[in-house]
């Protein structure tokens, strides 16, 4: 099982997106896709755990056929189903449990697509929730350290108000 550790922000991580977005982009090619680093990795200035989180964004999930799949996979990404998530496609890449990288292929400008932007957009502008966020994270680090769906969970109903308040925001627009 993967020990969560959340590290400290380190800007090596927006760089590490840049070389596997060119690395999707290429197996993903004949596709019209569009990628965005998100994720905590994805906002200056927020410790995470250092798994870099993508998201390709398709006009249909089922255009991600078994060729693009094994593109992935020749990319090192690993398609992993996840039936419980029907409107994402989930890849993963790295050791078992010890990822590296994610990615999740959404239905470009979906409601799936659209709650991660305003995630990251909402954290970047707003350092007070940040904050808060990070500090939720290192308190779920040292209560779950050894169990990832329990830190992954700790974390949702956070996310969630985030989300909402962000949507709250743009209705003042």
């Amino acid at each position: 099982m993967e020990e969560v550790v959340v590290a400290a922000y380190d800007p090596v991580w927006s760089q590490a997106y840049e070389r596997e977005k060119l690395k999707i982009m290429s197996a993903l090619e004949g596709l019209d896709v569009h990628i965005e680093h998100i994720g905590s990795t994805s906002i200056e200035g927020l410790g995470s755990k250092p798994t870099i989180d993508m998201m390709a964004g398709v006009f249909e999930l089922s255009q991600v056929n078994d060729h693009y799949i094994k593109r992935l996979a020749e990319s090192g990404y690993e398609y992993v189903f996840k039936p419980e998530f029907p409107e994402r496609l989930f890849f993963r890449r790295g050791p078992w449990r010890a990822g590296t990288h994610h990615l999740h292929i959404y239905k470009y400008q979906g409601s799936q697509w659209h709650d991660q932007i305003l995630f990251r957009e909402y954290l970047k502008k707003h350092s007070k929730t940040r904050d808060q966020y990070y500090m939720l994270k290192k308190n779920l680090e040292m209560q779950f350290r050894h169990d990832r769906v329990a830190y992954t969970n700790g974390k949702a109903d956070f996310i969630r108000g985030v989300i909402e308040q962000a949507r709250r925001d743009m209705e003042l627009f």
